[in-house]
């Protein structure tokens, strides 16, 4: 992985929902930034996927890698490394992608709403995207996946 100044885009790939994160122009910070629902067409996520990140000037796009507590590539790990790959097919070679490992980003996220006092329904709406601030937010500070 080359660090570069640019900002990056954090995502989390659910099955119903994209949660996209952000950071500053230094790769310092990571901020939740949207999520978006899944359209029924992989390729039109794609496209939107790349669509914000060129939007917000990114040099790179970083996904969470589901792998098992144990770190082993389970079903839902090589689901998103096929998808990985087609993203990377849409944002060219200008744009890279690659992953980093997510495990219990979507615990870390859950509780950092929970203890900020987000109920419910509020929670369920904003934590894949605080979720994906947890993925770049590991990725900007340490090695990954």
């Amino acid at each position: 992985m080359t660090r570069t100044a640019g900002r990056v885009l954090g995502v989390d790939l659910g099955s119903v929902r994209i949660g996209l994160a952000l950071s500053d122009p230094l790769g310092i910070t990571a901020q939740p930034l949207l999520v978006l629902p899944r359209s029924g067409s992989r390729s039109e996520d794609h496209h939107s996927i790349v669509g914000i990140a060129r939007e917000h000037d990114a040099v790179r796009i970083v996904v969470g890698l589901p792998r098992s507590l144990s770190g082993k590539l389970g079903p839902a790990a090589r689901a998103v490394l096929r998808e990985v790959d087609e993203l990377g097919g849409c944002a060219g070679p200008d744009l890279p992608v690659e992953t980093y490992d997510e495990r219990l980003t979507t615990v870390i996220a859950q509780q950092a709403l929970a203890d900020a006092g987000v109920k419910g329904r509020n929670r369920r709406q904003h934590v894949d995207k605080v979720a994906a601030a947890v993925i770049l937010r590991g990725w900007l500070e340490g090695p990954g996946s």
